[in-house]
């Protein structure tokens, strides 16, 4: 797939301080995509019965009600690139490292709500400025499925039935912040390890389940000719970052060097080797889902 088409509103904000929509030599992501019980009545006297037979231990258990999807306004937002829309759940197992196995990727454009029956805070588009959007599926409760939300930092957002379709997610990047590491899941097992350089004091790598939103090719020479992999995730403090990488995104993309590699010297990306990025660009998909942490309880057999 093609990334070619700009975010217009991107290019125009970073204009005005004379930098790229794609530069991002700090080590942010600063791209833009290119080509979702009836109350009980009170008894009632009545002929006497013979006392009824309870139903044989392998009865089929009553089907789940699933709770009605609110209409959606038609003037609500669409998550897009930018920041999204606040007000959707926190996601309660955001440290969590059980590899999640499973993508939605909506096929019209869905609403969002914050609870299986709640209230419809956004829209969720097939694609984000032309990119496939792929999501990892963290719970399912009554018939609705919680994905974790794009352009926003460890939160989900809850989708009815209907209007999108589930692929199979096989890898898992975990990224310890500690031992500045990550390392590259297939089916649960770690396949390698690299050393990484991570967010500088104040401009941390967010901790938390994201995920692969996409790819896009260098914008300069510094990425050493390979291409970016942009997360779902945002810095945790948009302002702490130079002004050309307002609104960018975290990303995972190599250097022109490998000096800094195992220290803190980023804007919140992670920075690994270019034949490392090479390989995860070879093999991993987007929708994969990227889960930062503080460090494992013991280092994978790959380290």
């Amino acid at each position: 797939m093609r990334f070619d088409r700009m975010n217009r509103r991107h290019v125009r904000a970073l204009a005005a301080v004379g930098v790229p929509l794609l530069l991002l030599a700090a080590g942010a992501t600063g791209w833009a995509l290119t080509p979702g019980a009836a109350p009980t009545a009170p008894p009632v006297a009545g002929p006497s019965v013979s006392p009824t037979r309870a139903a044989p231990t392998g009865a089929a258990p009553t089907p789940e009600r699933v709770p009605v999807a609110a209409p959606a306004p038609d003037d609500l937002p669409v998550v897009d690139y930018g920041p999204a829309p606040t007000g959707f759940p926190a996601d309660p197992d955001t440290l969590a490292t059980t590899p999640l196995t499973e993508g939605l990727h909506p096929t019209r454009r869905i609403a969002a709500y914050t609870a299986p029956g709640g209230r419809p805070l956004a829209f969720l588009d097939p694609t984000i400025s032309g990119v496939e959007l792929t999501m990892p599926i963290a719970q399912r409760r009554a018939g609705w499925v919680a994905v974790l939300l794009p352009s926003a930092n460890r939160t989900l957002a809850w989708l009815p039935p209907g209007g999108h379709t589930t692929v199979a997610l096989r890898d898992q990047i975990v990224i310890e912040r500690e031992p500045h590491r990550l390392t590259w899941y297939r089916a649960g097992r770690a396949v390698r390890s690299w050393e990484v350089s991570l967010g500088q004091r104040g401009q941390e790598t967010p901790l938390g389940r994201t995920f692969i939103l996409g790819r896009t090719p260098p914008p300069q020479s510094v990425y050493g000719g390979v291409d970016i992999f942009a997360l779902g995730s945002v810095p945790d403090d948009p302002d702490s970052v130079p002004a050309g990488l307002r609104g960018a995104h975290i990303g995972i993309h190599s250097w022109y060097h490998d000096g800094e590699l195992g220290k803190k010297t980023t804007n919140g990306c992670i920075r690994l080797t270019k034949s490392g990025q090479r390989e995860l660009l070879a093999e991993v998909r987007p929708g994969t889902e990227v889960v930062v942490v503080d460090e494992l309880p013991a280092p994978p057999p790959t380290a």
